[in-house]
C-alpha cells in the first residue's frame, strides 16, 4: 500500500489526485486488477468526476454547501458538522479498474480528493490488487 500526502489550502476544496494514483499503480508493476483509493478522515472524501472543467468541482462544492451549510442547526461542538455530512455523502473510497498497468477512467474522469474542514495535512491510501 502507498500513502499519498495531501496538503489543502482552503476549508473546502477538491484536488485532482489522478496523476499521483496513476503513479502509485505504475510503481507496483500490476498490469491488471483494481486500485482502491481510501481516505481515512471523517471530514474529507474522494470521488471520481469530470476533471477537464474546474467549474465542475466548484459546482459540486456549491451543491454540497446547499445540502449541508456550515451554519446549520448542528449539535456537534467542533464547528465542522457540515464537513462530516459532506464526507458521508461523497464517501471515503473509490475503486478503479486497472488494465495494461493503467487506470481505466472515462475520457473526462479524474480522481478528486475532497476537503471539507481544511486547511489540513491529509493522507490518502492507495492499494493495488492484481487480477
Amino acid at each position: 500500500m502507498r500513502t499519498l500526502d495531501v496538503r489543502t489550502s482552503e476549508r473546502e476544496q477538491m484536488l485532482d489526485i489522478t496523476r499521483e494514483v496513476a503513479d502509485a499503480v505504475s510503481a507496483t508493476g500490476v498490469a491488471d486488477g483494481v486500485v482502491v483509493v481510501y481516505v481515512p478522515h471523517t471530514t474529507a472524501a474522494v470521488t471520481i468526476n469530470e476533471n477537464a472543467d474546474p467549474d465542475v468541482c466548484a459546482d459540486v462544492l456549491c451543491g454540497l454547501r446547499d445540502i449541508a451549510p456550515r451554519s446549520g442547526k448542528w449539535r456537534h461542538g467542533e464547528g465542522n458538522s457540515d464537513g462530516h455530512i459532506k464526507s458521508s455523502l461523497v464517501g471515503c473510497s473509490v475503486t478503479i479498474p486497472v488494465s495494461g498497468g493503467r487506470l481505466v477512467l472515462g475520457t473526462w474522469q479524474g480522481i478528486q480528493f475532497c476537503e471539507f474542514d481544511g486547511p489540513r495535512n491529509r493522507c490518502v491510501y492507495v492499494q493495488v490488487l492484481g487480477a
